[in-house]
């Protein structure tokens, strides 16, 4: 255990230029104390570890001390070779890039770990798009990777809803793949009455152009998944701006959250009361619009009962007459 968390603590200070007693104690969940006796037993062992004292002070390495990557476990040198997403990096315009990264640490491995890549790729794919999509690259997608990766400011034209398009000068922050669909995270550049951070899907981007030769000082204190998935959340409770009232089955309440949103569903038969007489649920559930909710809610059949809004229940009940129709014919091929 400590032989592992002595391996981590050159790491970290080979990866940065110094480290605070505290900062490596939270990395490596220990106190304070053991980091100071850890960076005295890397010392004897001949690993160069300096500490600058003083309020400002902290550790690092000197000399240009770099240690090698023969010490990856296989498991380890596997896990390493399932970072990667091909199909992204692809898109991105850095499979050149990942390729000979990938060769480097091969080259460095130990001789029994170095067919690490191989063995992941036979036993892990990611495939990021869903069921019944095309995947398709946005025409922009490699200038605003190339932008992200370079902190440099781009000038974007953007096609928002209803067809309307904006330029904007943007801090290109992050990129985030999900469902098959690429988003950028950027700040906005030129409107001081939009600032801070906002989402936007590159495929309908129009136009990227770099903003002259100018970079951007990023915010080191941004987080790229914490921000994604705030902003996930909140995009899924804003769309949910309508309920309706459903009266299930015992089968109609498991098959919900697969035919609606998961944890609208979850929530709403948590939030109910206990089965009628006859087993059924009573439900009020979140939903995008009546029409979304009738397309999703169709799919529970007999399982599930629309009990309002009365317009929506009397749709349910024409479609419920037509089908009725449709299977009493014994017009049957």
């Amino acid at each position: 255990m400590r032989a592992a968390r002595l391996i981590k603590m050159v790491l970290l200070l080979q990866s940065r230029p110094t480290m605070t007693a505290a900062e490596l104690a939270r990395e490596l969940e220990v106190s304070e104390r053991t980091i100071t006796r850890d960076a005295q037993a890397l010392s004897e062992a001949g690993v160069p570890v300096y500490a600058d004292r003083g309020r400002a002070g902290g550790y690092r390495l000197i000399g240009g001390y770099r240690t090698r990557l023969t010490g990856l476990a296989r498991g380890e040198a596997e896990a390493l070779f399932l970072s990667g997403v091909p199909g992204a990096l692809r898109e991105m315009g850095l499979e050149d890039a990942a390729s000979a990264a990938r060769l480097k640490v091969s080259a460095a491995l130990l001789p029994s770990a170095r067919d690490a890549s191989r063995v992941a790729a036979q036993r892990f794919h990611l495939d990021a798009p869903g069921w019944y999509k095309a995947p398709a690259v946005p025409e922009w997608l490699a200038a605003v990777a190339d932008a992200v990766w370079d902190d440099r400011l781009v000038r974007a034209r953007y096609r928002g809803r209803g067809g309307v398009e904006v330029e904007r000068v943007l801090e290109p922050y992050g990129l985030v793949l999900k469902a098959g669909v690429w988003y950028l995270c950027a700040g906005v550049h030129d409107d001081e009455s939009s600032r801070g951070f906002r989402v936007y899907r590159v495929d309908r981007f129009t136009s990227v152009a770099g903003a002259g030769t100018e970079r951007f000082v990023r915010d080191e204190e941004f987080d790229l998944p914490g921000f994604w998935e705030e902003r996930a959340e909140q995009f899924a409770r804003a769309i949910l701006r309508e309920s309706v009232v459903v009266r299930l089955s015992e089968a109609g309440a498991l098959l919900l959250p697969h035919v609606t949103d998961g944890a609208a569903a979850q929530e709403a038969l948590a939030a109910a009361g206990g089965p009628d007489d006859r087993g059924r649920l009573t439900i009020t559930l979140p939903v995008e619009s009546a029409e979304v909710a009738y397309a999703q809610l169709m799919a529970l059949g007999p399982e599930g009962e629309v009990v309002g809004p009365p317009e929506l229940r009397e749709r349910f009940h024409a479609a419920a007459e037509r089908m009725a129709r449709l299977y009493a014919d014994d017009d049957r091929p």
